[in-house]
């Protein structure tokens, strides 16, 4: 074990290797899901395609399965009908993901037989090594199988768990073979098709030309019998053919092996490109380079020298146990963006974490308004943080609410409990601001937690159901008015949800009131909506609001609000349902540390990020006042808490280490967007403005590609593509008690 007092120096190579190997853990996490469907979707368009075909010109597929390829225990009929079933039902299943290892089985036997039997070709050979390796190692994430797989074990199907058991035992056992033979294969394949590659190699392992072998030779491309050297080395030629050949071996051995697949890839296609690799054409070059990808995505394997070096180097220059008490504790407060951001930033470095939050979840606050005007449930917005950091040893999470800080002690309190550290990051986000007028919350709620958006559902969904009721037609007006307050983002994206909820959702459903007929009416107190936009895209957005229906009052203020309605610049509107998105304003962490805040109550950092007077202390997100690169104060949004929770990482890594601190933080805009309606939506990106359409789709994939988990992600799509195609919402549902 490493000494904690030894000089940063000397544990050096040990981390240099621990980051090499969480890139290669980030790089097969991040691209082995999308590359594995983009194969299992291009070998089973194949089988399809075949399999409509046949259909299409049944008799000539009789035909073939009479004459060309017959089956001896089945008529023409049967065994044509067979293939076929086999081709369309298995390649829809291989696309989907869904029993993948059998369906993977039954089309690599088929193209067995059919190479036997009918005919032998190249690209035959390589769908059956592909396909068997998938029988083995199964589908990979962007699959149902990986969605239903775990719950399989359990299941009442019959032999769920026997199948369950069968799988987690091919995957233990057969992957490192798996990686090897894909290896060996593409490497032989290379290296006979560069000419590389002696006939020797099987006879010298005692060859015998039965059709078995003579399909390994022609995956290999061999002609054994000449007695020649494994190597041709007089037919190297070039230095980059010689690369190659190194390449090649470097693969077969394990060794270097993303590195060399990598090269090999490039310099195979710059071949190909010049026309030298002859015996590779059209498909069979397609499934080379499939195979390399296959390499360099996943990695060596188990059974590699490149593993066997890394776990010995790791074990001779291990670091310390993930929790072990001597090491410097980092103490994050807040499981946002730029809370887990940061933990994600210290995952190589030498420290213990704590990650503080009062609710077990990571919420994706921007779509909390798609909960409240149900369109999607709070589980499909929130993940649970221990889910996320499972993977993360150096965590401990804690739940947990923060009542201070000892500055002095270097202590959090909670409650009656305190946490030492020795740095603490808070990233404690923000909640609502009713500028001085608290006693409107209970009649205006606002968007900041899960429960306000349910609340929010409730009492919107309620005040349908109580207008349907109501005898009094001025009572059912006041029920069927919704104000929103505040025309930010997220009170252009209330109303307009609001307003297709309305005038689409509930179409039908009622039979004293139309829906349609609601009054949403956005107060603004500004001269436009989105004023942190450009002035076209704000004109833009309220032409939309309006089209929807929405009511948009500009240059008008809130003076009062109660539990019968809103005066809105001296005019009294009878409304049930006030919705607040006015303002916001700090957690409370600038009065925990006793320090200067501004009028929102943010933090006043230094240029690292951290909290003047205190050494150790650091803060990011929505806590904290900092400029941004236009002399205005970063922006509360979620790209920007993500990437100061980042800055700060690299600043503790920095320290950790004994390393000069990095430059000052300085945010970089990636761009501001909001959603107005179906179909509609406005993005700023600086030098680009959409609006409209486009925007709206824009809009819709950074929204479902920022959700944490891969459930997440799916449930949400599937539930938008619902909602666009039959204007329904799924998660109407009045919960809590109704007075």
């Amino acid at each position: 074990m490493t000494d904690p007092s030894a000089p940063a120096t000397s544990r050096l190579p040990a981390r240099r290797v621990a980051a090499v190997d969480h890139f290669c853990r980030a790089l097969s996490a991040s691209t082995s899901a999308p590359l594995d469907l983009l194969i299992r979707l291009w070998l089973a368009q194949g089988f399809v395609l075949s399999g409509i075909l046949k259909l299409t010109d049944w008799n000539t597929a009789v035909l073939l399965a009479t004459y060309e390829y017959p089956v001896s225990w089945m008529t023409p009929t049967q065994a044509a009908l067979t293939g076929v079933s086999i081709e369309l039902i298995g390649g829809l299943l291989l696309a989907l993901g869904l029993a993948t290892r059998p369906a993977a089985l039954a089309l690599a036997a088929l193209t067995l037989v059919v190479q036997l039997v009918y005919r032998e070709l190249n690209s035959q050979l390589y769908t059956i090594v592909l396909l068997f390796g998938l029988a083995l190692t199964g589908a990979r994430g962007l699959s149902l199988d990986q969605l239903l797989g775990k719950g399989m074990g359990d299941s009442a199907l019959p032999g769920g768990l026997l199948l369950h058991r069968v799988y987690a035992v091919l995957d233990r056992h057969a992957l490192p073979l798996v990686f090897l033979l894909q290896r060996v294969v593409v490497a032989l394949v290379l290296l006979s098709a560069l000419g590389l590659l002696a006939p020797a190699l099987l006879a010298s392992c005692g060859y015998d030309p039965q059709p078995l072998a003579g399909w390994i030779a022609r995956i290999a491309y061999l002609d054994p019998g000449d007695g020649s050297p494994l190597l041709q080395t007089a037919a190297v030629g070039t230095p980059l053919r010689t690369v190659l050949a190194l390449c090649m071996l470097l693969l077969v051995a394990g060794l270097a092996t993303r590195v060399a697949a990598l090269v090999a890839l490039c310099g195979a296609l710059l071949i190909a490109g010049q026309g030298e690799l002859t015996p590779l054409v059209g498909s069979e070059l397609m499934f080379l380079g499939c195979m390399l990808l296959l390499v360099l995505v996943h990695g060596p394997g188990p059974l590699s020298l490149d593993d066997l070096l890394r776990r010995g180097f790791m074990h001779r220059q291990s670091l310390l146990p993930a929790l072990d008490p001597a090491l410097p504790h980092v103490v994050v407060v807040g499981a946002g963006f730029g809370g887990l951001a940061l933990v994600a930033g210290l995952r190589n470095s030498r420290c213990r974490i704590t990650l503080v939050d009062q609710h077990n979840y990571h919420l994706f606050q921007p779509l909390l308004y798609q909960v409240a005007t149900a369109g999607l449930s709070p589980a499909d917005i929130a993940t649970p943080v221990r889910e996320q950091l499972r993977d993360q040893d150096n965590v401990c999470v804690r739940m947990a609410r923060v009542t201070g800080v000892d500055s002095v002690a270097r202590e959090l309190l909670l409650g009656e409990r305190r946490l030492a550290y020795d740095y603490l990051v808070l990233a404690t986000g923000a909640r609502h601001s009713y500028f001085g007028k608290d006693a409107w919350e209970p009649h205006a709620p606002g968007l900041k937690r899960i429960e306000d958006s349910i609340e929010v559902r409730r009492r919107l969904l309620l005040a349908f159901e109580m207008a349907e009721t109501a005898g009094d037609p001025v009572e059912r007006a006041a029920w069927m008015n919704f104000v929103i307050v505040g025309a930010g983002p997220t009170g252009v994206e209330l109303a307009g949800a609001i307003a297709e909820l309305a005038r689409h959702g509930m179409a039908g459903e009622f039979r004293q009131i139309d829906p349609a007929q609601a009054r949403v009416i956005l107060v603004q107190s500004a001269e436009r909506v989105l004023p942190s936009f450009p002035p076209t895209l704000s004109a833009a957005t309220q032409r939309s609001l309006v089209a929807l229906g929405v009511e948009v009052r500009l240059n008008s203020r809130v003076e009062a609000v109660d539990a019968f309605g809103v005066t809105v610049s001296g005019q009294q509107i009878a409304a049930r349902s006030v919705l607040w998105a006015a303002g916001v304003a700090a957690s409370p962490a600038a009065e925990w540390l006793g320090v200067a805040k501004d009028s929102a109550g943010r933090i006043k950092v230094g240029p690292d990020l951290g909290v003047p007077g205190l050494d150790g202390v650091y803060a990011i997100g929505d806590t904290v006042a900092c400029n941004a690169w236009n002399g205005q104060p970063v922006p509360g949004l979620a790209p920007a808490a993500k990437q100061g929770g980042a800055y700060v990482a690299r600043v503790l890594d920095a320290r950790l280490r004994g390393k000069p601190a990095p430059p000052a933080f300085r945010y970089r805009h990636m761009g501001s967007l909001a959603t107005i309606g179906r179909k509609s939506a406005v993005a700023d990106f600086g030098f680009i403005r959409l609006s409209g359409p486009l925007a709206w789709w824009f809009w819709g994939a950074v929204h479902v590609l920022f959700l944490a988990s891969l459930r997440s992600r799916v449930a949400v799509a599937f539930e938008w593509m619902w909602a666009y195609l039959t204007f329904r919402r799924s998660t109407r549902l009045i919960t809590g008690k109704v007075d």
